[in-house]
């Protein structure tokens, strides 16, 4: 009896206690709310504004899922960030070790080490003026013919996305991924004049290059005022179309290979001994590189993981592996022998000649143009360089300028709004109708303004620190002359 009543004495004590913390404690969290503040609302992040009703956030998950613009959100996308952080990676491949091994590979065992040290140069001060100002020159609105300074030391650059460039990707991964960019553009102009230019005076052309050519060609085809950029810009007066590069990339270190190379002269005994390359081995693994990366270089320039960029990857893979094929088949026809520089030429060319057109044409267009890209820079690489007798010592001009005026051409012949349905916007009334004419308006600026600003450029920098080593030095090799160092060792015999 005294132990149910200690255990009644318990219970009304907690039933009690229960009771006067109930009362004590707000009925709901909006309650326990000041009256003078408001909750932040979902999906904003910005108090005293009202949540978005559920149309309005069904309508940003699908804008997400197609690469749409958002009503309410801004703020980036994470599998479309994912995919361009994977994108600059990928592109920045291509260039280390991607194309150093490619050049290395090709020039002889005394110069490996150079060419692979302006690649790495490139990578250094590109990044630096790309920080600076070059990617404010780029994409910063300003003339149709340059940008402005608005993004200068990448003020303003953070992780919300730039709506004129994408809707959810954060803008300093945008910018990461353009600087890749910015940083193999110029590397490629180092295969023209591989083996016989100074190091200082490489890197001093490309420094002024980059501000004289590629800050002023990106923006025009790129940027969002720009000259050229029929895709976004209603106003441009050239309606061209660039996916990936054709002209900005290709076409201007291209031409501007070609003139450097002239400027500067032949190798030592070009022309009465052979020059061989001292390692297909590192040439072969160097063009895997170039090809996986360049995955990174057509379908990532959809700015998001979406159909677009499938279609980029696809046409990317069909004309890389046609003119694969189709390059050493020519060997085999006119030398009796396939050979492997065959195989990895023809890769590099579809890859260059695709990229102006990965994002705009149809798997067959693809297929076509890979014909072409194992045809024609073959026959400049072959037969051109040896008919107008000009060093081009790795063929950048041959495969990238060349290749890279044949693509922009191309483009305007197979693009196709079944492939981008982009095209319609500012476009529509073009494609399939006269764009080809556009198209030639921008090769013609591009070679223009490439020629024009190289020569003046190489003659600068040869009247201020000289382009060339002294006779010796280039016999010695620019490894042990400019860098102090030599590639391989080899022990003596019984050392």
């Amino acid at each position: 009896m005294a132990r149910m009543k200690l255990l009644s004495g318990i219970l009304l004590a907690i039933l009690t206690a229960a009771v006067l913390l109930a009362s004590s404690v707000p009925a709901s969290a909006d309650e326990a709310q000041p009256a003078n503040s408001a909750a932040p609302a979902v999906g904003t992040g910005q108090p005293g504004t009202a949540a978005p009703d559920l149309a309005t956030r069904v309508a940003d998950l699908e804008a997400y899922i197609t690469n749409g613009t958002p009503k309410n959100l801004q703020s980036s996308g994470p599998g479309h960030n994912a995919w361009m952080m994977t994108s600059s990676a990928l592109v920045l491949f291509m260039t280390l070790p991607g194309l150093a091994l490619f050049y290395g590979g090709l020039v002889r065992r005394k110069n490996v080490l150079s060419v692979m040290a302006q690649c790495l140069g490139c990578a250094g001060m590109v990044t630096i003026l790309w920080w600076a100002c070059g990617y404010s020159l780029v994409f910063a609105p300003g003339t149709p013919i340059l940008g402005g300074l608005k993004f200068a030391g990448l003020a303003g650059v953070g992780p919300a996305p730039n709506p004129d460039y994408a809707a959810w990707v954060s803008q300093n991964v945008f910018a990461m991924y353009q600087l890749m960019f910015a940083i193999i553009t110029p590397a490629l102009i180092v295969g023209a004049i591989a083996e016989r230019m100074k190091y200082a005076a490489v890197m001093a052309f490309i420094l002024a290059w980059m501000f004289v050519v590629y800050f002023p060609m990106a923006h025009m085809v790129w940027g969002i005022d720009g000259l050229m950029n029929g895709v976004w810009n209603a106003k441009a007066s050239i309606k061209a179309i660039d996916f990936a590069g054709g002209t900005v990339v290709h076409m201007t270190s291209g031409w501007s290979a070609l003139v450097l190379c002239l400027v500067l002269g032949k190798r030592a005994g070009f022309g009465h001994r052979p020059f061989l390359p001292h390692s297909l081995a590192l040439t072969m693994i160097g063009t895997g590189m170039l090809w996986v990366g360049w995955y990174g270089f057509n379908a990532g320039s959809a700015v998001a993981a979406d159909g677009i960029a499938a279609n980029a990857f696809t046409a990317t893979t069909l004309a890389t592996a046609v003119a694969a094929t189709v390059w050493p088949a020519l060997e085999w026809i006119t030398r009796r022998k396939p050979t492997v520089l065959g195989f990895c030429s023809g890769a590099v060319a579809g890859l260059v000649v695709i990229t102006p057109g990965s994002g705009f044409v149809t798997a067959t267009g693809a297929v076509i143009i890979g014909v072409f890209a194992g045809v024609f820079p073959f026959l400049a690489c072959t037969k051109l360089k040896s008919w107008l007798k000009y060093d081009d010592a790795l063929d950048t001009f041959g495969v990238h300028g060349v290749g890279g005026t044949m693509g922009a051409l191309l483009t305007g012949f197979f693009a196709s709004a079944d492939a981008n349905a982009n095209l319609k916007t500012n476009l529509a009334s073009y494609v399939g109708n006269g764009l080809w004419i556009e198209q030639v308006k921008a090769v013609g600026l591009t070679l223009i303004w490439s020629v024009g600003g190289s020569l003046i450029l190489a003659f600068a920098v040869k009247l201020a620190i000289g382009l060339r080593p002294s006779g010796e030095a280039e016999e010695q090799g620019l490894d042990d002359v400019d860098h102090g160092e030599v590639g391989y060792h080899f022990e003596e015999a019984g050392g």
